[in-house]
C-alpha cells in the first residue's frame, strides 16, 4: 500500500504521517519523486481501509494498494517512477538508470593474473567502460572447471581499481565470503546459479553496497522479480537487474536465449535499473555485437561485455569474449544508437 502526498506538503507532516501510521504496526518508507512524495506501506495491510489512512491528513492525495506480490520492486511502490542506483567509484559517481546514459561494464569472466586483469581493465576503460567485471570465485558446473583463484584474485581486482579508477563488479557466491568482497567490489553480483539462494539475498540485502542481481537460467520474470523483494527487504534499495539469457529448448547455435523483451515487460512492472548481458546471453562473440546494439534500442539501462586479451587460452567462457580491439570497435557502434536515443555518453566526457 501507498500513501501519495500532494505537492507541497510540507516536511514536518510527512513526517507525522509517517510516524502515525507507525503506531499502527507499520513500516513507512519514504519516497521522494520528481513532483510528489510517497509513503510506502510495509506489512499487514490487507484489512485496513485506505479511507481510514485518507482521515490521517488533508495532505494525503490518494491511498493506493500494490497488487503485485513483490512490494518494493513494485513501479507501483514508486507510483510509476523509475528509481536509479548511484554507485561511487575513484572517478566519480557511476548513475544506472533510465534517464541517464548507458552504463557500459566491461572485463574477463575470471581473474587469472594481474598482468592481464589491469591491461584489460586500461583498455576497457580506453574504450568507454565505466566498470570492469571480473570473477574472484566461479560457480561451475563442473566440479574439476577452474573455480576462479578466490581471495588472492581480489587483490588483483584492487591493484586494476587502482590503475584505472574503474568501477568493480564480482560474484559473490557464499555468505562466509561476503565482508572481504565487499571490502574490494563496488556493486556486488549475485549470479545466476545463486538468484533463489535466500540466505544470500538476505545477507546481501543487509549490507550497503550496490547488488547486481542476474536472472536465473530457468526462472521466470515473477520469481526473479521476487529474489530482488528479499534484497530489498533488507533494506538495500540498490538493486539492478541483469538478464543473462534463460535455457530453452534449443541449444544448437547459442549457449542461450537471451530474453529482451524482458526490457519492456520490466518498464511495466519495476522501477529497478536493466541491465543485459549479450555474452552469456548468446555465448559466442560473434552475436554479442548485435544483441548489445538490440538491447540499447530497446531500452536497457546498461550492459555487461565479457572482454579478454586472449580469448582462444582464457580460463573461462573464451567462446563469447570479445578482444579489447574487438570491444573498442562495438563501443563505437554502440555509440550511434545511443546518441541518437540521447544515452550516450560524450567521448570528452569518458576521457575527462
Amino acid at each position: 500500500m501507498i500513501v501519495v502526498m500532494k505537492v507541497g506538503t510540507p516536511e514536518p507532516e510527512i513526517t507525522r504521517v509517517s510516524d502515525e501510521l507507525a503506531t499502527w504496526g507499520l513500516t513507512p518508507e519514504k519516497i521522494v519523486g520528481q513532483h510528489k512524495v510517497v509513503i510506502g506501506l510495509v506489512g499487514e495491510t490487507a484489512s485496513l481501509n485506505p479511507e481510514q489512512i485518507q482521515e490521517i491528513s488533508p495532505w494525503i492525495e490518494s491511498v493506493l494498494r500494490v497488487e503485485q506480490p513483490f512490494k518494493r520492486a513494485s513501479l507501483d511502490y514508486r507510483h510509476g517512477q523509475p528509481s536509479d542506483v548511484v554507485v561511487p567509484t575513484p572517478n566519480g559517481d557511476v548513475v544506472f538508470g533510465l534517464n541517464h546514459p548507458v552504463v557500459v561494464v566491461a572485463g574477463p569472466c575470471s581473474v587469472e593474473n594481474e598482468e592481464m586483469i589491469v591491461e584489460t581493465a586500461k583498455r576497457v576503460k580506453a574504450a568507454g567502460a565505466k566498470f570492469l567485471r571480473g570473477g574472484a570465485y566461479k560457480p561451475r558446473t563442473s566440479p574439476y572447471a577452474f573455480q576462479g583463484h578466490g581471495e588472492s584474485a581480489l587483490e588483483l581486482l584492487a591493484a586494476a581499481r587502482e590503475a584505472t579508477g574503474l568501477g568493480i563488479i564480482t560474484e559473490v557466491m557464499d555468505t562466509a565470503d561476503l565482508d572481504k568482497i565487499a571490502e574490494v567490489a563496488d556493486v556486488l553480483q549475485v549470479g545466476a546459479r545463486n538468484m533463489q539462494n535466500f540466505s544470500l539475498l538476505k545477507k546481501v540485502g543487509a549490507q550497503s553496497k550496490p547488488v547486481l542481481l542476474k536472472r536465473g537460467m530457468s526462472a521466470t520474470i515473477s520469481e526473479w522479480l521476487m529474489a530482488a523483494e528479499y534484497i530489498l527487504a533488507g533494506g538495500n534499495s540498490n538493486v539492478i537487474l541483469c538478464e543473462r539469457g534463460i535455457r530453452t529448448f534449443d541449444r544448437e547455435y547459442a549457449r542461450n536465449v537471451l530474453d529482451l523483451s524482458v526490457i519492456p515487460v520490466l518498464r511495466s512492472l519495476t522501477h529497478l535499473p536493466i541491465m543485459i548481458d549479450p555474452s552469456h546471453g548468446t555465448g559466442k562473440a560473434e552475436y554479442v555485437p548485435s544483441m548489445a546494439m538490440a538491447a540499447i534500442a530497446a531500452g536497457t539501462d546498461s550492459l555487461m561485455i565479457e572482454v579478454h586479451p586472449n580469448p582462444a587460452k582464457a580460463l573461462s567462457d573464451g567462446p563469447q569474449s570479445l578482444t579489447p580491439d574487438r570491444f573498442a570497435q562495438v563501443m563505437q557502434e554502440l555509440s550511434v544508437i545511443g546518441k541518437t536515443l540521447n544515452r550516450w555518453e560524450s567521448p570528452e566526457a569518458v576521457l575527462a
